[in-house]
């Protein structure tokens, strides 16, 4: 399996592929975004739209949850390189709830060696609370392979 990233052959921020789906899924949106920070707004709005019509309720949660996610992505997942890609697939399931997953080429990341931004030492550093936050917004948050894909899930 190759290791080089799919470039996205039509799909840009603005431009998303939005399906209907059958079964439990109420609404799939699937995007690929350059490495480029300039990215994450369009697609956090885009994503918004969306939001605010199936999850109100948890509008700030998930922007800002999703915001982080990109932001590691493209910082640490590409290394800021905008060559490189980032894919974020979010799924209004039918259940009240919206699945989230954001998915870098980078190596990943051992989330369980994160420091603890709350704590004394790290307390005025100006990075390192990205994750914590999720984990505090979202209703469930799993990291799959090795760190370079975040699943976050929000219930509504």
């Amino acid at each position: 399996m190759s290791s080089k990233p799919r470039t996205p052959a039509a799909v840009h921020p603005a431009e998303p592929r939005q399906r209907r789906a059958h079964n439990s899924v109420a609404l799939k949106i699937d995007v690929t975004i350059p490495a480029r920070v300039s990215a994450i707004s369009p697609l956090v709005e885009t994503v918004m739209t969306a939001v605010r019509s199936h999850a109100k309720a948890k509008e700030l949660e998930i922007e800002t949850a999703l915001r982080e996610a990109l932001a590691n992505a493209i910082r640490h997942g590409c290394s800021d390189d905008p060559t490189k890609y980032v894919q974020c697939s979010v799924v209004f399931e039918d259940s009240r709830s919206v699945l989230i997953v954001v998915s870098d080429p980078g190596p990943g990341f051992n989330s369980s060696q994160l420091a603890d931004p709350t704590d004394g030492e790290h307390l005025y550093e100006n990075h390192g609370r990205g994750i914590y936050l999720i984990n505090h917004l979202m209703d469930e948050v799993q990291f799959k392979r090795g760190g370079a894909e975040i699943h976050m899930r929000s219930r509504f």
